[in-house]
């Protein structure tokens, strides 16, 4: 989710957020874990699963794809586990929506392969299905996949940590990464991104260790603060820590706490993804002298991921999928410092 604009990038323009006209007045209704919408008038009801509904991305997400189902005039019943990010707690919610027989599907699977059988169901009894955020370009039974630019991103943190560090071929640079899931295709894609950009351009670059949080913020950062504490050389030798990619938004946070309480802020070189409003306000800004735990964060585009999977998927109940993607990749954007605070403020995730 970072964007610096390689060459690589399939998106060249950045698409804005579409303001949505309100259509009729809809009421949240949250009842224990699941959060829905009700009060719409249209029969048209798109369910739409994802792995944590607390996440700040997953509810700017869930905005997003709300604005566009109010425009279109359907229901968008919204569910997931309010805390947990697996498998495990997102298939009973993918069983009870099956029960309901929603219009389409939309899912950003916390495990394509987990969730598999599920989904087959849902195409079995001819209900679309749309993956978003997470998903399997080779899904031939799904009718589209919105997402970031997952791999570029984890090729651009793997350039931005190199310029941060300062990088040379005369140097020793360690570096950690943390995930939430090795087996989600974003944490994936973008690991694999990262590592295909050090194993081609920074010899130098060593991986030290690969953490899986299971988007536990105390655990990522019991994580950091372990391997801080293993090699606590100097940065750029080989008994310390370089740099940190902190792939998704739980691990940015646990990193930079973990970077805050051993005073290595600044010295330790943090790319981040995702743009949770606590970590854009520690970006590190060399012009104003503002101290900052990130180099640079790469932010997402979940609104917008939201509005265009009900938008396809309200195409696609039509019965007409001509002209939509299978694959849709959305631009992820930079900020740094030096970003405007307009681009800050827009990209920055929204809370409920």
């Amino acid at each position: 989710m970072f964007k610096s604009r390689l060459s690589r990038v399939t998106r060249q323009v950045i698409r804005g957020f579409a303001v949505a006209s309100t259509v009729a007045a809809t009421s949240l209704v949250t009842v224990g874990a699941v959060t829905s919408e009700a009060g719409a008038s249209s029969k048209v009801t798109i369910a739409f699963s994802v792995g944590d509904t607390g996440d700040p991305f997953f509810q700017t997400m869930y905005k997003g794809a709300q604005a566009e189902a109010t425009k279109l005039g359907v229901n968008l019943n919204f569910q997931g586990n309010p805390a947990t990010y697996s498998p495990a707690t997102q298939l009973p919610y993918l069983d009870q929506i099956l029960a309901q027989k929603p219009s389409a599907l939309v899912v950003a699977p916390t495990d394509t392969k987990a969730l598999e059988s599920v989904v087959g169901q849902f195409v079995k009894d001819k209900i679309p299905v749309l993956n978003v955020d997470s998903g399997d370009a080779s899904q031939s039974n799904i009718v589209s996949w919105i997402t970031g630019n997952n791999l570029q991103g984890g090729q651009q943190a793997a350039i931005g940590l190199a310029a941060a560090m300062k990088y040379k071929s005369s140097g020793y640079y360690n570096v950690v990464v943390g995930v939430s899931s090795l087996t989600t295709s974003t944490d994936a894609a973008r690991l694999t991104g990262f590592k295909q950009e050090i194993a081609k351009s920074y010899p130098k670059m060593h991986i030290l260790d690969v953490f899986q949080s299971e988007s536990i913020s105390a655990t990522s950062t019991s994580d950091f603060n372990n391997v801080l504490a293993s090699h606590p050389g100097k940065p750029g030798t080989k008994g310390g820590v370089s740099g940190i990619f902190a792939i998704d938004g739980t691990n940015a946070t646990g990193a930079a706490a973990a970077l805050a309480g051993h005073n290595l802020v600044g010295k330790v070189k943090l790319i981040g993804y995702d743009a949770y409003a606590t970590n854009v306000a520690q970006i590190y800004n060399a012009t104003s002298n503002k101290t900052g735990a990130f180099t640079a964060l790469i932010a997402q585009q979940p609104y917008l991921e939201g509005q265009l999977a009900v938008k396809y998927a309200v195409q696609a109940i039509k019965g007409s999928t001509k002209g939509i993607p299978h694959l849709d990749t959305i631009p992820n954007v930079l900020l740094t410092g030096a970003s405007s605070k307009t681009t800050l403020s827009t990209y920055t995730y929204q809370s409920s």
